[in-house]
């Protein structure tokens, strides 16, 4: 079966700080995978590698596939990956308008300039998306004055304008209040279920919908645990990946962290 990502012996650098030496991960085409990990486990560095706004220290004894390749034309990419993360909300400017948000996916820039041309086709697909998302009527809307939730749908909708086949989502709910967090949810699940594959990196238990089947574990710039989701996230599982007593509760395929009973 095609991996979609094929990682072995990667070592990477953050500034002088190395944070994988000897990195392995594979996850193949059509798993819904979530990555879990409590913060500084590598999980910022794993989506930078991806995104390729970092590299990885060549060897002759790494790999670092995408697809089979190690080498891809980024807007090509796009149209079998798509990626949506907090550092991509940052760099959008506050007068970066809902629309060309959208737009700039097909070109993979950071907002839209005047020499950009697009399309009948393409600016039809923008419009649909945001009808799709819900977020029609903010079009026009300067992007520093919508909520963080807002955002988010329109990043989301910028990764989706070429159709991916899978989607890279870093911490999705993140600094979202009930309401949009079930909204996003609801939407990702709907993409999920009508065939897009999910790769989730988060710490955040409630972020993993019921369609995610496969749970890996970093800590310390590496895998240390992988597995069925019912496996993995048990209390006892998850109380040793963050080093603290968790109590892990499910209901309706979703799951919560509660503090767990802790030794005086």
């Amino acid at each position: 079966m095609e991996h979609i990502f094929d990682f072995h012996n990667l070592s990477a650098y953050r500034g002088r700080t190395r944070v994988f030496d000897g990195f392995d991960l594979t996850i193949r085409k059509g798993e819904n995978t979530a990555i879990l990990g409590p913060n500084g486990s590598g999980k910022t560095t794993l989506m930078k590698l991806i995104s390729r706004e970092l590299y990885p220290v060549w060897s002759e004894e790494s790999r670092m596939l995408v697809y089979g390749r190690d080498r891809w034309n980024v807007e090509e990419l796009r149209h079998r990956l798509g990626i949506v993360s907090g550092d991509l909300q940052q760099e959008y400017s506050a007068q970066a308008r809902g629309n060309d948000v959208i737009l700039s996916g097909f070109s993979s820039s950071i907002d839209v300039w005047p020499h950009q041309v697009f399309s009948a086709e393409e600016l039809e697909r923008a419009v649909a998306l945001m009808r799709e998302l819900g977020i029609e009527e903010l079009a026009g809307r300067p992007f520093g004055k919508m909520s963080t939730g807002q955002q988010r749908r329109f990043l989301l909708g910028r990764a989706l304008v070429h159709r991916p086949e899978a989607l890279l989502l870093d911490e999705p709910t993140s600094g979202l209040d009930l309401p949009a967090i079930f909204r996003y949810l609801d939407t990702v699940r709907g993409l999920m279920r009508a065939g897009t594959q999910l790769i989730l990196v988060t710490h955040h238990l409630h972020e993993i919908p019921p369609e995610i089947t496969r749970v890996v574990f970093m800590r310390g710039g590496r895998v240390v645990a992988d597995g069925g989701k019912q496996t993995m996230l048990a209390s006892a599982l998850v109380s040793e990946l963050f080093g603290c007593k968790i109590e892990v509760v499910e209901r309706n395929g979703f799951y919560q962290a509660l503090p767990g009973e802790q030794v005086l």
